[in-house]
């Protein structure tokens, strides 16, 4: 049957348009998949799904991920990551295989004083190593991701990072539901990080964001942070980790109040 499959110009190039219109088709498209971008189940046949193309050197993998994750598009990676991937699929293919942790994003939102003055900040933690897609491996490429996406690494926080345009911080209702990222070649932009209950904020942090129209979004790696019962205890642990090496920020623009 037909899939609801989102299939990029960029990966219809590389597959050849007989390739795409038999995915499209549903030929050759599983029904259910793991997502390669978020590792939760997918269902083609009921919700939009991208096609993503990891290539290699001399292979080329398929994978498939919900389109409010990824868009579709083509990944460049090495051979060798390319090869472990492959390698890393068959295995989870294979009966009994351990299926390993799923990292979720923690979400911390507390007040930042910086200059004498408070700021809202949105502190991100993942629960677990995040690998590069289309990577396997024990590393953890979380910060060096969102370098590249734009956001600056700090060893002290002194001031205010810079505003990281196309990126933005969901609020409606007076409650946190997502941060955004840019849509792929200008679109829409979709859902970096959604709340699965839209998270309840302090009236001081609402009427912060009100007055600056940007949230201050620190991210640091897993085990760098913890969840910290009160906001001085935060700020010391971002302190460290930025001292440490092991924190980047930016300011999201609000996009909504």
């Amino acid at each position: 049957m037909p899939r609801m499959l989102d299939v990029s110009d960029a990966v219809r190039a590389e597959i050849g348009d007989e390739e795409a219109d038999r995915l499209l088709a549903g030929d050759n498209t599983p029904g259910s998949y793991d997502c390669t971008s978020c590792r939760t189940p997918g269902d083609s046949s009921q919700e939009r799904t991208s096609t993503v193309l990891f290539v290699g050197e001399e292979t080329a993998v398929l994978a498939f991920a919900h389109a409010t994750c990824l868009p579709s598009q083509v990944v460049q990676v090495t051979e060798e990551q390319l090869q472990g991937a492959v390698r890393s699929i068959t295995a989870d293919q294979g009966p009994g295989t351990a299926v390993p942790e799923q990292a979720v994003l923690g979400v911390t939102s507390g007040l930042v004083l910086i200059a004498g003055e408070l700021h809202p900040a949105l502190v991100v933690e993942p629960t677990a190593p995040i690998a590069r897609p289309g990577t396997t491996g024990i590393g953890d490429d979380f910060l060096p991701l969102l370098i590249e996406q734009g956001f600056m690494p700090l060893t002290a926080i002194e001031s205010v990072p810079p505003v990281l345009h196309g990126w933005s911080v969901l609020l409606a209702v007076g409650q946190l539901h997502a941060v955004l990222q840019p849509g792929a070649n200008g679109g829409q932009p979709v859902a970096w990080w959604q709340a699965h209950q839209p998270l309840q904020v302090t009236d001081g942090w609402r009427a912060a964001a009100n007055k600056h129209q940007q949230v201050l979004m620190f991210a640091a790696p897993v085990g760098s942070i913890g969840r910290q019962p009160r906001e001085d205890l935060l700020r010391e642990a971002l302190d460290r980790a930025a001292a440490n090496g092991k924190l980047v920020a930016a300011a999201l623009p609000l996009a909504g109040i």
